[in-house]
Order: structure tokens, then sequence, then C-alpha cells
């Protein structure tokens, strides 16, 4: 798994997903952009990447495709709609991008000439994401763990909610 981060310039959020298909589909790659502010770490993408592979092994994937179906674990969401929220938007959006599978390197070339070099991942917004996963001040006083850790264990319980 490669990531990119940096900042993206989107005008139409079909044309930029459109690129990034085309990408994944010319290096036969997974391409997968989130807007950086939902991404508490490496480790939040890479769990929802196994995740993911898991469910398309055993047949219980959500989705058709290993991108989005990628995407429903890192927002721990069921329903595409509410999980996009978590993807990239218009205008300039802090962004980090998952590459996984087939030419790795050579499509994070190809998506790093999409974005403006700058470092985002881990740079989340506490208060989105708080209020995205739905954490609360009497859950993190009542743990030991900090959002990265909830966030991540947001993404397992979308397996147990199937």
């Amino acid at each position: 798994m490669e990531v990119v981060e940096g900042i993206a310039h989107i005008e139409t959020v079909a044309a930029f997903v459109s690129r990034l298909n085309a990408i994944g589909t010319e290096y036969e790659t997974t391409v997968q952009a989130f807007d950086a502010r939902y991404v508490v770490d490496r480790a939040h993408l890479r769990r929802a990447l196994s995740l993911a592979d898991r469910a398309i092994e055993r047949e219980e994937n959500i989705a058709r495709q290993r991108s989005v179906e990628t995407l429903l674990y890192a927002a721990g969401r069921r329903q595409i709609d509410q999980a996009l929220e978590i993807g990239v938007g218009t205008g300039a959006t802090p962004t980090v991008v998952l590459i996984d599978g087939g030419e790795e390197h050579a499509a994070a070339n190809a998506v790093y000439e999409l974005l403006d070099p700058e470092s985002t991942l881990g740079n989340y917004d506490e208060s989105r994401v708080r209020s995205y996963f739905d954490i609360t001040d009497r859950e993190l006083a009542a743990t030991d763990v900090g959002i990265p850790e909830l966030v991540r264990e947001r993404t397992v319980l979308l397996t147990v909610e199937k």
C-alpha cells in the first residue's frame, strides 16, 4: 500500500474521481482518495483496506469496487452516500490517496501530478473526526486510548454490524 498526500484543487468531484479511476485502470491498482481531515493515520487506511479485502474474499462485500469497499470501512459506514463524506470535495481539499496492488509506484507518481505537495496524513481535524465517528467526551474519558484508536475500532465495528 502506498499513500500519496497533498492538496487537490477539485473543480468537479466526478472529473477528479474519473482521473483516479483511469490511473487505477492503467496501472491495475486500487486508487481511493480521502479528505485528509477525516483520516487519522496510515493505520486507519491499512485497517480499512485489510477489512475490505477480507469482505471481498468472503463474498460479504457491500460495494462492487474494492476502492469503494475500502472507503466504506474507512468511514465505518454501510451506506455509500454516508461514506462519501470522508471522500474529497470541490475546492482546495487536503487529500490522502490510497494506492494498492498492481504498479503502485507508477500509479503513485501519476497521482502526485494531480496534487500540490503537502503533508496531510495525520493532520486530521479533531472536531470533524469526533463528530463524524461519534466520539464523545465521555467515551474519551472512559478509555486509555486516543482518537486514532477509537476511529480504527469503528472500522472493525462495520464488520460486526453486518
